[in-house]
C-alpha cells in the first residue's frame, strides 16, 4: 500500500522543519504513520493477508525505533509530534 504522490507531498509539507526538509525524523515518522493507517484499513478488509501483516509489522518496528531515537535526542519535538499524529507517548 504505497502512498500516492499527493498524499506523500501533503504529509511532508505538514511535518517538515525547513523548506528543503524531506528526511528528518518527524517527516519519516509521519510518512510511516500514514502508511500504517492505510495498511490497517486494508487489514480490516483482508484478515488473511499475511504478507501485508508482516510488512505492517516491519513499518511499526521502524517507526518505534525512530520515535525512541527522537525521544532520546529531543523530548520536546517527540512530545509535539506524538500529539500532532495522535500517537501514544511513552
Amino acid at each position: 500500500m504505497a502512498l500516492s504522490k499527493e498524499e506523500k507531498t501533503k504529509v511532508i509539507t505538514d511535518n517538515k522543519l525547513s523548506d528543503k526538509d524531506t528526511g528528518s525524523c518527524e517527516v519519516q515518522i509521519a510518512l510511516l504513520t500514514k502508511r500504517i493507517q492505510k495498511l490497517t484499513t486494508h487489514m480490516i478488509a483482508n484478515k488473511h493477508d499475511y504478507s501485508s501483516k508482516r510488512g505492517m509489522d516491519i513499518l511499526i518496528a521502524r517507526r518505534k525505533n525512530l520515535l525512541s531515537y527522537l525521544k532520546s535526542v529531543d523530548t520536546d519535538r517527540y512530545l509535539a509530534l506524538t500529539k500532532k499524529l495522535g500517537l501514544k507517548a511513552n
